[in-house]
């Protein structure tokens, strides 16, 4: 026993015999690829999902006061702003004196209460032949005079549009104005 156990065993004898590896189904990890295939199947969604991703980002991307200042001050395309409105309303806005036929009416007005005026043409008996003339007047003053009440009429300020002052002013030499609270 002595020599034998001596010498080295030659290399490869100690290992065991090779043996078959089992088939087994490949591994599938979730994303990647497997996830790109699934949204092209359900297109419909996909799709969804793209616009809504697009409509975030171009609200995110809006134009805001940096890009407005940078073309120029000017407002943003596409975009009225709201400031420029009130501005153009506060412009094409007059005040139009109007004489109201019935100056017990005007007694009792306000300044700020709205008002409608009616126009009724003067040599008019029957019904129909009145007509509006302006919406929803503001009253902006109500002069007061020693003849405020007096047969020819009161007199009442009201804050119309340019082209509504103008009808007033033509409904005034021809007709007979009154006005209706609104």
């Amino acid at each position: 026993m002595s020599q034998l156990s001596s010498f080295p065993r030659p290399l490869g004898t100690d290992v065991p015999g090779t043996c078959e590896v089992p088939h087994f189904a490949p591994v599938r990890v979730r994303g990647g690829r497997y996830q790109a295939r699934r949204l092209v199947r359900h297109r419909r969604r996909a799709l969804a999902v793209g616009l809504a991703v697009s409509a975030v980002a171009l609200v995110a991307a809006g134009p805001g006061e940096r890009d407005t200042e940078a073309r120029g001050g000017g407002s943003p395309r596409g975009r009225p702003v709201a400031d420029a409105g009130r501005e153009r309303r506060a412009v094409e806005m007059v005040s139009a004196p109007v004489r109201i036929a019935d100056g017990a009416t005007v007694r009792l007005l306000g300044p700020g209460d709205r008002v409608d005026v009616v126009a009724a043409e003067q040599g008019a008996v029957g019904p129909g032949d009145a007509h509006v003339v302006a919406r929803g007047a503001r009253v902006t003053k109500v002069p007061e005079s020693p003849d405020s009440v007096s047969e020819g009429g009161a007199l009442v300020v009201l804050s119309v549009p340019r082209r509504t002052a103008a009808l007033l002013a033509g409904a005034g030499a021809t007709s007979r104005l009154a006005v209706t609270l609104c």
